[in-house]
């Protein structure tokens, strides 16, 4: 028995039929046999319309959904299925509920379709080249980024160009700070090579001020000023509106989801610098930016030029250098070297550094340190600063507030701790500020740990060993005997009158031929009392 005709190869046929072919390579294009032709033909073997689909079971929801769900629905549509389930189980606890869960959902999404309140609508926007660029600040969650093993808490700024999705993203250290935006701004305008006309972010607080009223009176000044700088005008979205950015919002999924990829093909999360982690957040951007590239350039002849000179991209603040060696930023310690003890610095506030200046006169760069929540004050230590006075008062490394932090690692801090088990602390802390100071002015700080563990086992640890084996000078040097040549009083001679030189011989040329010709000089205090 031949198997009955599909609606496949009916189609088939008819349009066959309908492009001018005989009923014979119709049929045999379909597959079928010219009978089968001649009764499609005849209109004997159109495809029958199919019949709806009916209950095949009770409906088990007849007895609750008109008298009991339907009215909260209409009067709270936000209701999930979840609830309204949760609901009849506790309104009607004799019967187990549990299996119409699935036929609930479906019911209630029914409504909703039909009945239910409607959703916003979104409107697809088209931008000009040129026209406008997107910032936004965003976290890296699914991924742990450490430095050396430490957790490094960080942000990523993201800028995008609307028109040809040109993008640019760096690290940013600490929050959402006007420094940071300043900063990652104006480095992104800097590697696109051009302005838009308009900037759009979210309402930010280094930004704006977040009041209800006019966005021109609610921006902030030094924004404002960034801004004009750079021919920008400013906007921002409304208020709980996030997908009104949704050009950079977007987009920051895929760069956090290629930077994942990127680490997993890596093989660790960890890095020696933050350095070493930008240059490996900018592969995950020229990997974005590769198949845009075309339509980048052809926007980059619609981009206004850059500026002869950047806006400053930092906070400006004075301080006094405490006689602790140290300043204080936003409840932060910070150790700088100890001549400025006493004196008021500038300070060039980064988000990710400090740059300290004495006057106009650059002193040193510090790392910008962040408080961890809950820390009423961090500190920022670097050993350099301080070992010398260190050195010279090694007691204070007993009861130091921050003695944690003039160890440069976990090892070293176990070892002063057995040390201070040991014994006698007034010792340990002498040659551990002796081991301290080699470290940093002689050795290195492995090569001279190394030495102490080894030393330690050995039973042979001492200040004088350490000493011999570094090779370390004394404290106090011993000053070399002063080397004082007497000069000719001769040399005196331009300063009297030439008349005088001349006259009688009683001016000081004749004491100076005097003194020099006699057989043994007279000491200076004798010739002082002479005169």
């Amino acid at each position: 028995m031949p198997a009955p005709l599909t609606a496949q190869q009916i189609a088939l046929y008819m349009s066959k039929r309908r492009a001018g072919s005989r009923q014979e390579v119709a049929a045999a294009a379909a597959g079928i046999s010219v009978s089968s032709a001649h009764r499609i033909d005849a209109g004997r073997l159109q495809p029958k319309a199919a019949k709806p689909r009916t209950r095949r079971r009770p409906d088990p929801l007849a007895e609750v959904w008109e008298p009991l769900l339907l009215p909260l629905l209409e009067r709270h549509p936000a209701l999930t299925p979840t609830t309204l389930l949760e609901h009849l189980q506790e309104q009607k606890p004799d019967q187990d509920w549990s299996s119409v869960k699935r036929t609930l959902q479906r019911r209630v999404q029914q409504w909703k379709a039909l009945h239910g309140p409607a959703p916003e609508v979104m409107f697809p926007l088209a931008y000009q080249p040129g026209e406008i660029g997107f910032c936004d600040f965003t976290r890296v969650k699914r991924v742990a980024i450490t430095l050396r093993g430490q957790p490094f808490p960080h942000l990523l700024f993201h800028y995008r160009l609307a028109w040809s999705g040109w993008a640019y993203g760096q690290i940013v250290h600490g929050g959402e700070s006007f420094v940071a935006l300043s900063e990652g701004l104006q480095n992104a305008l800097a590697a696109c090579g051009g302005v838009p006309r308009e900037l759009r972010t979210d309402r930010l607080s280094a930004a704006s001020r977040n009041r209800d009223g006019s966005y021109a009176l609610d921006i902030t000044p030094r924004y404002q000023a960034l801004c004009a700088h750079y021919g920008l005008s400013p906007s921002r979205n409304n208020r709980g509106v996030a997908h009104e950015n949704g050009i950079v919002e977007g987009p920051n999924g895929h760069v956090k989801r290629r930077l994942e990829q990127k680490l997993i093909l890596r093989g660790s999360c960890d890095f020696e610098e933050p350095a070493e982690y930008g240059e490996l957040l900018a592969e995950v951007f020229s990997a974005l930016n590769a198949p845009r590239q075309r339509r980048y350039e052809q926007e980059l002849e619609h981009l206004a030029p850059l500026p002869a000179f950047r806006f400053a991209d930092y906070e400006r603040l004075t301080v006094r250098v405490r006689s602790t060696s140290t300043i204080e930023v936003r409840q932060v310690i910070y150790s700088v070297p100890p001549t400025l003890i006493g004196r008021q610095v500038t300070v060039r506030l980064h988000h990710d550094r400090l740059v300290v200046f004495l006057g106009s006169g650059w002193v040193c760069q510090l790392p910008r340190a962040y408080g961890a929540a809950g820390e009423k004050r961090a500190w920022c230590i670097d050993l350099e600063h301080l070992i010398d006075g260190l050195r010279a008062k090694p007691r204070a490394l007993l009861h130091c507030r921050y003695q944690r932090h003039l160890f440069p690692d976990q090892r070293w801090w176990e070892f002063w701790q057995q040390l201070l088990a040991g014994g006698e602390r007034d010792g340990a802390a002498r040659l551990m500020a002796e081991a301290l100071y080699v470290a940093v002015r002689v050795a290195s700080f492995e090569l001279v740990l190394a030495f102490l563990e080894q030393a330690q086992r050995r039973q042979s640890l001492s200040l004088s060993a350490l000493q011999q084996r570094f090779r370390v000078p004394p404290r106090c040097p011993s000053l070399p005997d002063p080397v004082i040549p007497q000069h000719l009083l001769a040399s005196y001679d331009h300063l009297v009158p030439a008349a005088a030189l001349t006259g009688g011989g009683s001016g000081p040329a004749a004491a100076a031929q005097t003194t020099q010709a006699g057989a043994v000089s007279q000491p200076l205090a004798a010739a002082g009392r002479a005169g």
